[in-house]
């Protein structure tokens, strides 16, 4: 299985790339992970932001194909635990899902195209995080899921 990450923008905080590379370099030796940009569509004087987000939503769609998961990391999702997340994950795991596409949106969140498209929506937590943070949570979450299903030590009860 691969998992891909689906940002939209780069990041442009130095720490959060600095954090992301830790948990990427980590991850390189459980999983084939990467992490995608999709280019940011500047919100002009004429844009409205349910324009942008159908535009930014048609870009997310345009990465998707035969054989990928859509799986969107979205405030209004279902709320998981590191434990039950790494269950998630393993059990894509074990219904041969080929790639694992979780979705981060842009600064107002996704199209109503995007969310039929999906096959779940994922809630990080209930308090709201900027779109740039959020890549680096989910990075670490992944991470952290991994260490579980292989019963290491980096996740504590």
């Amino acid at each position: 299985m691969k998992i891909i990450l689906l940002v939209i923008g780069k990041t442009d905080a130095a720490y959060i790339q600095e954090g992301m590379d830790i948990y990427l370099k980590r991850l390189k030796h459980y999983i084939n992970f990467t992490v995608e940009v999709v280019p940011d569509i500047k919100k002009g004087k004429n844009m409205s932001s349910e324009l942008q987000k159908i535009k930014e939503g048609e870009l997310i769609l345009s990465k998707m194909g035969p054989g990928k998961e859509l799986h969107l990391f979205d405030e209004g999702g279902t709320s998981y635990s590191s434990k039950s997340f790494a269950a998630f994950i393993d059990q894509k795991m074990l219904n041969s899902v080929k790639e694992l596409v979780f979705a981060v949106g842009g600064p107002y969140g996704f199209s109503e195209e995007v969310y039929v498209r999906a096959n779940s929506q994922i809630s990080l937590s209930k308090l709201t995080f900027s779109h740039q943070m959020v890549r680096l949570l989910c990075v670490e979450q992944i991470y952290r899921a991994f260490t579980i299903l292989k019963g290491e030590p980096y996740h504590h009860e």
